[in-house]
């Protein structure tokens, strides 16, 4: 049984000696000066990032996540001096995204409570500046959801948004490995060249790398080029800590896909490459919806939702799967019966050795932290050959992590 399999995998498997010094704590000044690992069909060789164009095939589709990250940290300090960091997960009240960053005077969001035990009762107050007006923001804390807190935002001005608050007072939250604090910089390198909406937590960094000249270039090589929208959450850095991964949950994340680029997707024969593995989860959950729709035509959005092991017990109780584009084409018919212009739901997708990947038949991605659930789908999408990947990375000086360097996976 696959699911099984999957389930009982040892996490220990997947790690590897990476030393602080090999973790890149800034980008290179030149976005697409970075070094490229291919993999191509089990041959390694290295390129520079800028040259990427030239190894993908005329007519296909690349997939970008336009997320954006927002500035999700706001700090509050105590009567009694203790600084408390709120950090926003994920909307609640309303549970919109864009809703949400439009709300005035009030909105709620689920969040991680930094020096918890210093904040025992009471809301928090803090006086800003913002867009030259001095408000006063309250965070009041509510019920738990899990590890995270409901807190309530209020503030004292109807003309300043949610979205206006964080800009003009939140900290952008980089990677905790990274060991540094957030500098002026980040603003603008943590971020790719086209992210569009407000939503994640973390950037998908595998498109760190992307330049407008790089883009140009991809056109002028004649490949088509889609964007998703799945917004990361702080799970992207959570470490599996169950010696075998049927132990770790995943992090659920919100998915935005339009109708344009599920059409775009069935005319290329529901193939893309994927740039980051949040792509990667997002094209691959595509399919899964698209099951759902084959018995059930009327599923709700909740009911779309792809929960963590569906791939594996689909592929244990299905003798005959449908096709990749028959689950595109499901989706397609779903929004055109809905008069939708857009798919919203969630993942919670985990993808390792044991999964068949659907959609994604190349891969851009940077290199991933030891034994983390990114490992494992990289090790799922080359067959397990990923030690083979990440030795000569090691070898050959490459950079890692966020702002590290960049790979062109081909299986």
């Amino acid at each position: 049984m696959i699911e099984e399999k999957t389930k009982h995998i040892q996490i220990a498997e997947y790690n590897y000696p990476l030393p602080d010094e090999r973790i890149a704590k800034f980008p290179l000044a030149e976005r697409d000066h970075s070094k490229l690992l291919v993999y191509n069909k089990g041959a390694v060789s290295h390129d520079i990032f800028y040259n990427l164009p030239n190894y993908l095939p005329k007519g296909a589709l690349m997939v970008y996540n336009n997320t954006k990250v927002i500035q999700a940290r706001l700090h509050f300090n105590k009567e009694t001096g203790a600084l408390i960091e709120v950090f926003c997960l994920e909307p609640i009240q309303p549970n919109d995204y864009v809703l949400n960053f439009q709300q005035t005077k009030h909105c709620a969001w689920l969040c991680l409570v930094g020096n918890l035990k210093k904040w025992k009762e009471g809301s928090l107050r803090k006086e800003i500046d913002v867009k030259g007006k001095k408000i006063v923001l309250t965070a009041t804390r509510g019920e738990m959801h899990g590890t995270s807190h409901w807190i309530d935002f209020d503030w004292n001005d109807d003309s300043i948004t949610f979205a206006d608050i964080l800009e003009g007072v939140g900290e952008l939250p980089i990677p905790p490995y990274l060991n540094r604090k957030t500098e002026e910089s980040d603003k603008k390198t943590y971020q790719t060249v086209y992210s569009k909406i407000k939503g994640s937590v973390a950037a998908p960094t595998a498109g760190l790398h992307f330049t407008d000249k790089v883009l140009k270039d991809i056109d002028a090589h004649g490949i088509e080029r889609e964007e998703v929208t799945l917004h990361v959450g702080a799970g992207t850095f959570k470490p599996v800590k169950s010696e075998e991964i049927e132990g770790h949950e995943m992090h659920s994340e919100y998915i935005f896909v339009t109708k344009h680029t599920i059409e775009r997707l069935l005319a290329h024969d529901a193939s893309a490459i994927a740039v980051g593995t949040t792509s990667v989860r997002t094209l691959e959950s595509l399919y899964y919806i698209g099951v759902t729709l084959q018995s059930n035509p009327d599923a709700s959005e909740n009911d779309l939702h792809v929960r963590q092991w569906m791939p594996y017990e689909y592929a244990d109780s299905e003798p005959n799967p449908i096709s990749a584009k028959q689950a595109l084409q499901n989706i397609k018919d779903y929004l055109d019966r809905n008069a939708l212009d857009a798919l919203h739901t969630s993942t919670q997708i985990i993808i390792a050795p044991g999964y068949d990947y659907k959609i994604v038949k190349m891969l851009v991605t940077n290199f991933h932290q030891p034994q983390s659930t990114l490992l494992l789908l990289v090790s799922a999408f080359v067959k397990g050959d990923w030690h083979k990947i990440y030795d000569y990375a090691l070898a050959n000086d490459f950079r890692f992590l966020s702002y590290g360097d960049s790979s062109l996976l081909i299986p």
